[in-house]
C-alpha cells in the first residue's frame, strides 16, 4: 500500500518554494467525502484564502457569530462570517442585520406579504420586520468553523 505524502511534508525546490504567507498549496485534486479513493499525489496551485473568499475587499468585514439560532444553515457559535456590503439583501440571503440597536445574523424572508428575519433552528420564531429598527449591515458570503480536534 502506498502512501499519500501531505503537501507540508514535500521537499520543494526554488523554484516551487512559495514564501508569501497569504498563499497556501492547494491540492490538485479534490477530498472525496464518500467512500475513500486513491488521490492525486500532486500540488495543483496556490490558493490565497483572502482571496478566494473575499469577492469586494473595500466592501466585506469580518464577524464572529454567537449562539445557535443558525445552526440549521451550519453557522456555530465562534464562527467567523464574512460579510459583503455590496451584495443586495434578497430574500433567502444570510444577513447582518442591526435590529434595534443590536446586531443579528439571521435570513431574510417573506412570509405572505410581510418580511420577516428568520432563524434556521427551529427554536426560533420569525422576527417581523415591520414596526422594527432594522439596518442591513450586508450579506453573510463564507463562513469559517474550526471542527471539534481540529484546531485549540
Amino acid at each position: 500500500m502506498s502512501m499519500i505524502q501531505p503537501p507540508s511534508a514535500r521537499v520543494l525546490g526554488p523554484a516551487t518554494l512559495n514564501t508569501d504567507p497569504a498563499t497556501r498549496p492547494l491540492f490538485g485534486s479534490r477530498v472525496r467525502a464518500g467512500f475513500p479513493s486513491p488521490a492525486d499525489d500532486h500540488l495543483d496551485a496556490d490558493i490565497n484564502l483572502h482571496a478566494h473568499v473575499v469577492k469586494h475587499p473595500a466592501a466585506t468585514f469580518f464577524v464572529r457569530a454567537e449562539g445557535d439560532s443558525m445552526h440549521g444553515d451550519g453557522i456555530h457559535d465562534g464562527d467567523l462570517l464574512v460579510v459583503d456590503r455590496s451584495l443586495e439583501p434578497a430574500p433567502g440571503r444570510v444577513l447582518i442585520v442591526a435590529l434595534n440597536g443590536e446586531l443579528t445574523v439571521k435570513r431574510l424572508e417573506h412570509i405572505g406579504q410581510r418580511a420577516y428575519l428568520t432563524a434556521s433552528n427551529p427554536r426560533y420564531r420569525p422576527i417581523p420586520l415591520d414596526g422594527q429598527e432594522a439596518q442591513v449591515w450586508g450579506v453573510v458570503t463564507h463562513v469559517v468553523h474550526a471542527l471539534g480536534g481540529g484546531l485549540a
